[in-house]
């Protein structure tokens, strides 16, 4: 459970700092989004879920 409360702790920081740092940006890739794709959208997110495994798997080993 601690493990689980760290990540999504890592996940709220790291939001927070696009949201407080770049929110034009932000604001910016939002308009974009309903203009992508949805099989590149699925492929990208599909490709950050595989990142995240591994990178857990790495700090793990």
């Amino acid at each position: 459970m601690q493990d689980f409360l760290t990540g999504i702790a890592f996940f709220l920081i790291i939001e927070g700092l696009v949201y407080a740092l770049a929110p034009r940006f932000l604001v910016e890739v939002a308009r974009l989004l309903p203009t992508v794709p949805e099989r590149q959208l699925r492929i990208f997110g599909l490709g950050a879920v595989v990142l995240g495994v591994v990178l857990v798997w790495l700090a793990r080993r």
